[in-house]
């Protein structure tokens, strides 16, 4: 059997996997359903913006569940939160460097940002005050007073990563207050609906996994309660399935202009927390977690609640998704299963580039200024991209390099790494030729240290010897 595809301007789109690729898949979500000892479990893989393999273990209701069974997805809800806190964020309703007080009267956290509730840098209590939230009815914290206890700041808001599940109880709390109903509709109508995926819901929909927990020394299971979490909800309440969150996979790799654009959700992936520099290995962004494994980036996000675990795991750069569901408290083997699901995809059936083709109409004062620049005797290459975008990389192998946004007529706005939000401007001589860029204040000219008056403190006059 070959794999079959449909050919568009794009180049071949393969809608199916490959026969070993299905059955190494199959062995992985096999060998963890398995090892892990769970009573059931659920693998698939988005590729290209579509479900294109699932499977699973073990059973329900002594059925072997299906992409269209639910369990619960615990903090994988945190980031459907965030999408509606972006969507605020788009409308102007809310800005993120804002402190939360500014929009809701909280008993705690008021001076933390909203980014900072999004990527638990605010400082608070990683849970909710006794009991045990996660297995105790929501009626007993009516208010948001009552999710937290005598100390419920541990740390000053944004000196450090601190996970908070109470933190997303406000932001929950945020979108009820700006829109003006339950936050559970405004996802069910602003993201769920547009997004198709309709066997997502606060509360389960037959076919759904009951939650067990597993004897540590003996084949042997305990049922979970499966409460409403009330307040404590936006952190973990949300069911979902495995076909529906390969939808989502999918929106958080290219945006849904009916949810999100492309641009607001890339700011979600870029790391809010955590180390930044090319050797990074784990952060959180705005409601997603980040992870680098096997020298690939994947973002999404791992849950749990007693009685399940769940992981969403995605690779911007190949638009591939693993999404693992299972239906056992504390499954170790779950989230390392959705990356290797990438990995296996990745590895046996590389992405297929889409085809070049050149940008149609340029404007020749921008063709100008590509090619080789200067920071002091350091060679770098301007190239000019798509929507009048500029791309700085080294020659050397080593320094900075940025993409960059078109501002005005000679600015541009840094994207991404060192000069993230920095401007670069192209200097103009009083003629109105270019003679030098601003990088951030870093000087490049076209000849390494170019005699005149643009690098700061001079250049010898005997130049090179």
């Amino acid at each position: 059997m070959t794999a079959s595809y449909e050919v568009s301007m794009d180049g071949p789109q393969f809608t199916e996997l490959l026969p070993a690729t299905r059955r190494a898949l199959l062995h992985l979500v096999a060998t963890a359903q398995s090892e892990g000892r769970t009573p059931s479990l659920v693998g698939a893989v988005m590729r290209e913006g579509r479900m294109v393999w699932s499977a699973g273990r073990g059973e329900i209701a002594g059925a072997v569940p299906g992409p269209d069974a639910q369990y619960r997805i615990g903090s994988i809800t945190k980031s459907l939160v965030a999408v509606l806190v972006m969507r605020l964020y788009e409308e102007g309703l809310v800005d993120l460097d804002a402190p939360l007080d500014t929009y809701l009267d909280t008993p705690a956290a008021g001076g933390a940002t909203v980014a900072q509730l999004m990527s638990h840098t605010s400082g608070l209590a990683a849970e909710a005050r006794g009991p045990w939230w996660e297995r105790t009815d929501g009626a007993l914290r009516p208010e948001l007073a009552d999710i937290f206890g005598e100390r419920p700041q541990r740390h000053p808001a944004g000196r450090l990563y601190h996970y908070s599940n109470p933190g997303y109880a406000l932001l929950g709390a945020l979108v009820e207050r700006l829109r003006g109903e339950p936050w559970g509709e405004a996802l069910r109508r602003e993201v769920l609906a547009p997004l198709g995926m309709d066997r997502t819901t606060l509360e389960p929909e037959t076919p759904c996994a009951e939650g067990w927990a597993v004897h540590p020394w003996a084949d042997a299971l305990l049922p979970e309660p499966a409460v409403d979490t009330g307040r404590m909800a936006p952190a973990g309440q949300v069911w979902s399935t495995a076909e529906d969150l390969c939808r989502f996979a999918a929106f958080l790799l290219d945006g849904d202009e009916r949810v999100l654009g492309p641009e607001a959700v890339a700011r979600m992936r870029v790391p809010e927390s955590g180390p930044q520099d090319p050797g990074w290995t784990s952060g959180y962004g705005l409601g997603l977690q980040l992870v680098r494994r096997n020298g690939r980036t994947l973002i999404g996000h791992t849950g749990s609640l007693p009685g399940f675990v769940a992981t969403l795991w995605a690779s911007p750069e190949e638009s591939l998704a693993g999404v693992v569901l299972t239906n056992r408290t504390s499954c170790p083997v779950v989230d390392p299963v959705a990356a290797d699901l990438v990995e296996a995809v990745a590895s046996r059936e590389p992405r297929i580039p889409r085809p070049w083709r050149p940008l149609g109409e340029v404007d020749s004062a921008l063709l100008e200024l590509t090619g080789p620049w200067y920071w002091g005797a350091a060679p770098f290459a301007l190239r000019l991209r798509a929507g009048r975008g500029l791309e700085l990389t080294p020659l050397s192998g080593t320094g900075r390099s940025s993409r960059f946004r078109a501002e005005g007529e000679d600015t541009w706005t840094g994207l991404d790494a060192y000069y993230a939000g920095e401007t670069l401007t192209v200097v103009r001589t009083a003629e109105g030729a270019v003679s030098h860029l601003d990088v951030g204040t870093f000087v490049l000219t076209r000849e390494p240290y170019e005699q005149g008056d643009a690098v700061p403190g001079g250049v010898g006059k005997a130049a090179w010897r």
